[in-house]
């Protein structure tokens, strides 16, 4: 019963957070924030059936990850935490690499990209003297991309789905806040970010309810 309901938990608490709950007061908003997260945890921890190594390191990433969405009023602190969050995610995919030359290769579009939405941020900061987040911001996106890489590298689609969506996420997310306004930003950022943990936790599953199209299909099932 709780695992039918969870879901729908999931969404309207998104939901509510996104459209209806106000600025003010901020501690009533980080709660709200953070109860979706703390619903998609308890999604994931009662997936799992026999913990190994990949359920305990999703578990551990989706708690930093928690944590960045309570911290970010402090954005270095909040940064630090989602990216010790990835850091967890990209020991648990790479714990299931999954070679094909096919996803092997996707390694070039996600340099390049991750490359120039660099460049452009780290511009946008030398322009606006804020030298001192340059380092965490391109350590942050050298650590996402690579997230993204290796969700794709096992061939888990709950995972690459994950993976990308928090890229798109992310990238929004930057993009608003250091180069130029995002028209609809927050819904869109939070949209996707819910979404990408949602798929992330859902690849912790003996059986993923959805799966790859042939040539990024996993030969074997996460355990």
């Amino acid at each position: 019963m709780l695992m039918k309901c969870l879901p729908a938990a999931i969404l309207i608490t998104g939901l509510s957070y996104i459209f209806l709950i106000p600025e003010e007061p901020l501690i009533i908003k980080i709660l709200f924030k953070v109860l979706p997260m703390l619903l998609i945890l308890l999604y994931a921890r009662t997936n799992v059936g026999r913990r190994g190594r990949y359920q305990s390191l999703i578990l551990l990433g989706l708690f930093f990850c928690m944590l960045g969405d309570g911290l970010l009023i402090w954005f270095v602190i909040g940064l630090s935490a989602f990216l010790i969050g990835h850091l967890f995610y990209i020991s648990a995919f790479f714990g299931r690499w999954n070679f094909s030359w096919l996803r092997f290769a996707t390694i070039l579009p996600i340099s390049i990209y991750s490359t120039w939405i660099s460049h452009e941020i780290v511009h946008s900061l030398i322009e606006k003297g804020e030298h001192n987040l340059i380092i965490p911001v391109i350590c942050y996106v050298t650590v996402i991309s690579l997230m993204g890489w290796a969700a794709f590298m096992t061939g888990n689609a709950a995972a690459i789905i994950g993976g990308l969506l928090f890229m798109i996420s992310d990238s929004i997310l930057s993009w608003n806040k250091f180069i130029d306004d995002v028209a609809f930003s927050g819904p869109l950022i939070m949209l996707t970010y819910y979404a990408a943990q949602f798929c992330i936790a859902n690849s912790i599953r003996r059986k993923p309810s959805f799966h790859v199209s042939r040539g990024l299909k996993s030969e074997r099932p996460i355990q």
